[in-house]
């Protein structure tokens, strides 16, 4: 049966974890049709998980299955889970991973993964990508309802996400996310973010959001609304982590 899985990790691609998670996949459903969505997750960040996750999910098919795996929980009392939610499966640790998805979904479903008839027949305290959450997948991709696999989850764990602060005229948010190009993502929402607006990182003044990055000089710093829907700063060709640093407060006053 043909399926999409995809996988979202921090395990790299020098040791052979992501392939041999692949392999169990194959093994169940020769068919699926297995993507990487990325495996260079920052090791243990759960939180950047769940913000890769949350900005890509929903841009496959319906039905899609995606695991991710950011655990360093592994092998303690976290539970295992599967969740359909508003068409897409989602398989991985109850660690908040999973949080956006949660907030976001008004049709959701979350099951604890206990029945050893869909995991790998030993199972290693280090490794549930391959022993659990591969196999899980790989059989849903096959049709087994995620209720089979175990009872239902009514707590799951979630992030505590940092809000921006609103107040008249004034919007303060922080950064929460740092990509490979060096753009930092705050959580600031585009709806929050409006033309002609004013935008402070520190004191220093960014003025207006532009609308690309090639909006200003090459080497220059810029706020932009990035494709992930949260306003972010930039430099032109450059690294804004490495202009500016990571741990900043980030103010947009409007008129």
């Amino acid at each position: 049966m043909k399926r999409v899985i995809t996988l979202c990790t921090d395990f790299g691609i020098a040791d052979h974890y992501a392939g041999v998670m692949k392999g169990v996949i194959l093994g169940i459903n020769p068919d699926a049709v297995i993507i990487d969505i990325t495996h260079s997750i920052p090791k243990f960040d759960v939180l950047t998980g769940a913000l890769t996750l949350s900005s890509s999910y929903d841009y496959y098919p319906e039905g899609t299955i995606h695991i991710a795996v950011v655990d360093p929980g592994v092998g303690s009392e976290r539970k295992p889970i599967a969740m359909e939610a508003d068409g897409s499966y989602f398989v991985g640790p109850d660690n908040g991973l999973f949080s956006m998805i949660f907030r976001r979904s008004s049709n959701k479903r979350i099951t604890e993964i206990t029945n050893t008839d869909y995991m790998m027949n030993h199972v290693s305290r280090t490794f549930h990508g391959r022993d659990i959450f591969s196999p899980a997948a790989a059989h849903i991709s096959m049709g087994v309802n995620i209720n089979e696999l175990g009872d239902e989850v009514s707590s799951p764990v979630t992030l505590e996400l940092p809000e921006p602060v609103v107040l008249p005229g004034r919007v303060t948010g922080e950064i929460i996310h740092l990509d490979s190009f060096g753009n930092l993502v705050t959580n600031v929402p585009s709806k929050m973010v409006k033309s002609g607006s004013e935008v402070f990182v520190g004191e220093l003044s960014l003025g207006a959001p532009k609308s690309s990055y090639g909006s200003v000089k090459r080497g220059e710093l810029l706020c932009i609304v990035g494709s992930s829907g949260y306003l972010e700063i930039s430099v032109n060709q450059g690294s804004a982590y490495e202009a500016l640093g990571r741990e900043l407060q980030v103010t947009i006053v409007m008129d």
